[in-house]
């Protein structure tokens, strides 16, 4: 039976291979069935819209609830997306990567369906790489769920950061071949989550030719509440 999710995911692939003529490599990658974590780059908020549209298997991912409440044409933008994309909210100041927000993405996994994160926390406004945050290697670690790299290529471009309008950009989505690890559980360290991001977030590099940052990203919003901004 055709659902309007199945609908709606033609139309927007129809839509951004018409105005876009994006590149898209390796979905053959993504595993057919089973848990899976898709571990993306970051450069806009339609990543997750893109990664929706061209994915095989329906992806969901964690998302912040403010998005949804926001005001004027960028509160209606998210509202329509987020008919789309399944989304895990998260409340302004929770940890997107806590143990308490992951738990949904936890349960997501253990009923064998596909979990996208982004290990980076928030966009990158400069074009870098940043670094990769633990979630992503506690998730699989904890569930067993192979990774699934995608670099993502000049999206920020169909969206640039405080836009509202989408224009027609080309762009690309290389997927890598899955990162896979033995479920620990509990009994995951701090090391393996390490050795693991590192892992993760070099095939990123790879797959997206962005030049690195070692340090964490903060996202304007954040930066703020710390003052910083």
């Amino acid at each position: 039976m055709i659902t309007k999710y199945d609908l709606t995911k033609a139309t927007v692939a129809r839509a951004l291979k018409l105005t876009s003529r994006p590149v898209i490599t390796g979905l053959d990658r993504l595993p057919q069935s089973g848990p899976v974590i898709i571990a993306a780059n970051h450069l806009t908020f339609l990543d997750s819209v893109i990664i929706s549209a061209f994915m095989p298997r329906r992806v969901k991912f964690i998302a912040k609830a403010e998005y949804v409440n926001s005001p004027g044409i960028k509160g209606r933008v998210m509202r329509d997306a987020f008919e789309f994309i399944d989304i895990i909210p998260v409340a302004r100041g929770q940890q997107s990567e806590s143990v308490a927000a992951l738990q949904p993405a936890v349960e997501h996994l253990r009923e064998g369906k596909v979990f996208g994160i982004y290990p980076e926390g928030t966009r990158s406004r400069d074009g870098y790489l940043y670094r990769g945050h633990s979630g992503v290697a506690y998730l699989a670690h904890l569930t067993g769920a192979p990774v699934v790299p995608v670099g993502m290529i000049g999206t920020q471009r169909l969206q640039p950061p405080g836009a509202t309008m989408i224009r027609p950009a080309k762009f690309e989505m290389h997927v890598g071949e899955p990162i896979t690890v033995a479920r620990s559980g509990e009994r995951q360290t701090g090391k393996m989550r390490k050795e693991l991001v590192a892992q993760v977030m070099d095939a990123i590099a790879a797959l997206s030719g962005q030049p690195r940052k070692d340090v964490y990203n903060v996202s304007p919003s954040a930066a703020r509440d710390l003052g910083r901004g």
